[in-house]
Parts: C-alpha cells; structure tokens; sequence
C-alpha cells in the first residue's frame, strides 16, 4: 500500500502491524536478531539508569512490558522502544530538585513523568499530530543529540575514576569537583574502564554483530568476582532485586502543584519521542520499501510508556542505535523485538545474580561510550559545510545542552527549527521568466529585471506567502516595476509555488495592487491552484483584481498580452 493512501485513511486502531505478514522464511533471522539486541541491549540498558537515576533492575523492565507493548502496537516493523539517553537525561536534569536519585519517590515521578508522556502522545494521536514530528529539523536533532553525547560522557569520568563525590546535577560542578579531587582515584576501577573501553571499541571494529559490551561486563564482572575487587576500594553494583516487576499506579500523592511542574518535562520528553521514533520509523520504512503512519505508531509509543509508567520503570523511546543494531543482526519484524523481551524475562528471573559484582567504573565506562557515539562529529561537519548559518545553529543547541539544560534545550531545538524554517521562507530567491527558443522560457534571478516580452514582466515567487516573506514580496515588486526598462504595463505574479497564503499576505497582494495601478500597471496571476484561490477569494482580492486578471499559464498571458498590443497597435 502506498505511503499516501496509509496517511490518508480513517482512524483506525491496528494490532501486530510491526509482525503481520509474518514471513515463515524470516523468523529464524527475526529470532537470531532478537538474541543478539539482548546480549547488546541489557547492559546498555542498565548503563542508561545511571543517566535516569533509577535502580539498575528498572533498565531492563524498559525492555520487558513497553517493548512488548511496542512490537504489538507500533505501526513500524523495525522501530525498537526501550531506554534512550536523551529522554533519561530531560528526565534526571528535570527531577534532580524534586526527589533523592534513587529513592522510592523517584521512582514514583519518573513513572508518573511516563505517564503523563503517553497522555501528550495519546492526545497527539487522536489530534492527527504526526506531523509535528518534522519540526524538529535534522540540524537542531543533531545539535541536541550531540549536546546530549557531551553532557553525558563529562558527567561519567567522575564514575570511572570511582571518585566518592560520584556525579553533580550540572555538568561543570562535575568537571571542577573531579579536577579537585583527581589524586583521590581508584587506579583499579580506572584500569578496569579503560580495558573494558578498549574490549568494546576493539571488537565493534572486527565486528557490529559481536556484543562487546556484554563480553567486556561479563569479563569485568567476573574478574571482581574471582580478585574480590572490593578489597581494592573498587565500588561494586551491589545486590540485585530479581522477579517480574510490580505493576500499579506510582506511588505517590499527585496534586496539581506537581503536575504543574511535571507538565513542561513530559512535554519534552514527547516532543524527543515525536521526532526521534518517527524520524527512525520513517528512515528504516523508506529504506524496506514499506509503508508507515505516523499517527498509527503513536498508539504504539503512547502503550509502551503507559507500560512503563505502571511497570515502576521511567519512559521509553524509540532508539535509533539499537534500531540498527536489529537491521544489521537481519531482523525484519519486531518479532525480533518479542524475543528480546522473552530473554529479558529469563534474565529477570534466574540471571541478576552475578550483576551485583559488577564494579560501578566499568558501568560509568559504557554509558561514557554511549555518551560519545551520540556525539556527531561527522553530522556537524556536514552541517558546516553544507550549511554554515545552520552548523551555528547546531553548535547553539549542543551548548545549551551542556550549560543551560537538557530540558531548556529541547524547547530551544524547537525554536530553532521554526526560526531556520522562517529563515528558508523569509529569504525566498525569486526569479523571473525569460524566453528561450529551444524550451520556451528559462529562469534568471530578479536582479537582472529581465522582461519577458518589452512591458511584460513575469515574477515567480518561489514559496508560500506568509507574514515572515510578505515584506519581501511587496519590496520586490515595487522595485521591479519603478526600476523597469522599459516601463511596464503588465506585471505578472507566476503563482505556480504558491500553495498558500495568510491573512498578511492578502493584505500586501491588496497594497501591491494599489501601488501598480498607480504607476498605470496591470497586476496579474497565472497558475493558481484552487486551495489558494479560494483563499484570494475570500479576501475579495479576486473581485479587486477582476477575473481577467488571472491566467492559467504563463503561455495565456503572453497570448494575452501580445493580442493586447496588436489591438492597440490597430487602434493607433
């Protein structure tokens, strides 16, 4: 089915879209996928609530319920939902004045903070909002992304040198408390996450496929277990709970003095989870050749977060890595994802015993690597030379992340996009149609005044009108027809890029009007399609210029305005 026929159907509520058809031929590649985003995603998982401030068990039940909810629900075949570390940075930044990291209370708001995402992505679904996810544009993702990647890493080389202080709310007090307290590291525990920096590093370049992550914590962890390493001063994960988690509303006494506050950090928490589930969603649905709504998979991420929030977990995300890391295993379902979560119940069960050795540096090693391949260096430096005003934009965005907030710095991405957005419309490159002999007229830009026949002249505006660029199109005009040679007698407004325009704009159409005819110039339009001109009709601009004055294309005003000539000419 095509992309357009899907987005325009009813609303509708589906089942196992992500696993339907079911290719019998491609379930042993969906269950060998399944395997290997489990030996991948457990220990990054459990890295992901050092960010979070959750006890490590909530990691892995971010892959139980709400990715089973996910692969259910979602309308993508390949999207895979669990912790992400730009949502667990908004949500610890966010929480780090309310309650003690770790604490009961915690918890709670980090369940009711998912909660209250999926209510924004509820409402957002029945509301049509799907489209909101491409307001933020892939400059300001890939600044807030890397912002997220270099506050994170800073935040974790405190944990690798196993300093007592452990980590600071902001990412400077870390920094400074670490620089003064240096001489106090655990050369063991930094021994222990440099070497298991190196297994994973070392190993991702033989292979993606090979879980180095799970090798180097298996390794370390038994290596403290064998050389009992917490006789050395090295700070161990400690116990463990196990079991199924406990599924209920947070425990918390909510009012509306909390919910206030809680209101702008689910807000950008959904708005991370529009854009990066759907952005992922769509890139790996164009890539398959596949079909995709995104209106559909906010049912999908809307489910996994309210089974995240009665789990006693904090929210989920669609997660572009381990996206990847099913596409590259050869999943093509999320049955892959289904089994992921069946190997993460069998862990929860009988497996988190050997968890409790794992040296706390070694944990403080993954999510730095985490942190760092957030980190876009070569994204920016294509930004940079693509796009040099929108790598500042980028560059303005990552520095928010670090110095201001992660939270701030998402409704600042947001603004940022529709500023680069007004940007692209405001300063729109206009052009005027000139003939050819061989193709019957070419562009030239509006600085060469070019006239189309002598008194004729034909403008495209090669954008939406609006209020940002309305200025611009009366300026332009004005001085087009004040500065021609020689003068005109027509000027055409070819309305071919035109698919809208606002309140402001008619009003400026309507100023231009009474400008040309001053100057004894016939304003006219050719190529309107219907939406716009019913727009012009409302605003009685039709009736102004009169139904004479539009063409269908720039041919009909030629004709017109040669057959215009001749009368006159006879008439003379």
């Amino acid at each position: 089915m095509a992309l357009w026929e899907k987005k325009h159907k009813p609303l509708q509520f589906h089942l196992l879209q992500g696993i339907i058809p079911l290719r019998l031929s491609c379930v042993p590649a969906d269950l060998i996928a399944g395997i290997t985003l489990a030996a991948l995603a457990i220990p990054e998982v459990i890295g992901y609530t050092k960010i979070s401030g959750t006890p490590e068990i909530t990691g892995l039940y971010t892959i139980l319920i709400p990715m089973t909810l996910y692969a259910l629900f979602g309308a993508s075949r390949h999207l895979v939902v669990g912790a992400d570390s730009a949502t667990a940075a908004i949500l610890a930044s966010s929480l780090a004045g309310i309650a003690v990291p770790k604490s009961s209370e915690w918890l709670a708001l980090t369940s009711l903070v998912a909660l209250m995402a999926a209510i924004f992505l509820l409402l957002a679904r029945f509301a049509r909002l799907g489209f909101l996810s491409n307001f933020l544009s892939r400059t300001v993702l890939i600044g807030f992304l890397s912002g997220v990647g270099l506050q994170v890493s800073l935040g974790e080389i405190a944990g690798m040198l196993d300093l007592p202080n452990g980590k600071q709310v902001a990412v400077i007090p870390t920094l400074l408390a670490t620089m003064q307290q240096v001489d106090h590291a655990n050369v063991v525990s930094l021994t222990m996450a440099v070497s298991v920096l190196v297994v994973i590093v070392g190993l991702r370049k033989i292979s993606k496929n090979i879980p180095g992550a799970l090798i180097a914590i298996a390794g370390a962890t038994a290596i403290s277990w064998a050389f009992n390493l917490k006789d050395f001063g090295v700070h161990l994960l400690g116990p463990v709970s196990s079991g199924l988690p406990k599924f209920g509303l947070p425990d918390l006494v909510v009012s509306m003095n909390l919910i206030e506050k809680l209101i702008p950090t689910a807000f950008s928490i959904f708005v991370v989870i529009l854009a990066q589930s759907a952005g992922t969603s769509q890139a790996y649905a164009t890539r398959n050749n596949e079909s995709f709504d995104e209106n559909q998979d906010l049912v999908g991420l809307c489910l996994a977060n309210i089974g995240a929030g009665l789990s006693g977990t904090f929210v989920v995300n669609g997660s572009p890595t381990k996206t990847e890391m099913v596409e590259s295993a050869g999943g093509q379902s999320q049955l892959a994802q289904l089994t992921t979560s069946f190997i993460v119940l069998l862990v929860l069960l009988f497996l988190t015993g050997p968890l409790t050795y794992l040296p706390m540096a070694v944990l403080s090693a993954v999510v730095f690597l985490i942190g760092m391949e957030l980190i876009d260096i070569s994204g920016m430096r294509r930004i940079y030379k693509e796009r040099p005003w929108e790598f500042w934009v980028a560059t303005i965005t990552a520095i928010t992340v670090v110095f201001v907030g992660v939270e701030q710095s998402i409704l600042l991405a947001a603004v940022l996009s529709l500023m680069v957005h007004t940007r692209h419309g405001y300063l729109v490159n206009n052009m005027l149609l000139f003939p050819d002999t061989t193709h019957g007229w070419h562009q030239q830009p509006v600085a060469t005044r070019v006239q189309y026949l002598p008194g004729l002249m034909i403008y495209r505006f090669m954008h939406n009108i609006y209020y940002a660029n309305s200025q611009l199109l009366k300026d332009e005009i004005v001085r087009l027809v004040t500065t021609a040679d020689p003068p005109l007698s027509w000027f055409c407004i070819d309305a071919s890029a035109i698919n809208d325009i606002d309140f402001t704009a008619s009003d400026s159409l309507r100023t231009v009007y009474n400008i040309l005819t001053g100057y004894g110039v016939r304003l006219i339009i050719c190529e309107v399609i219907d939406e716009v001109r019913e727009e012009l009709e409302r605003s009685e601009l039709v009736n102004l210029l009169g139904e004479e004055a539009f063409f269908q294309t720039p041919d009909a005003v030629i004709s017109a305005f040669q057959q215009r000539n001749t009368v006159d000419n006879k008439t003379k």
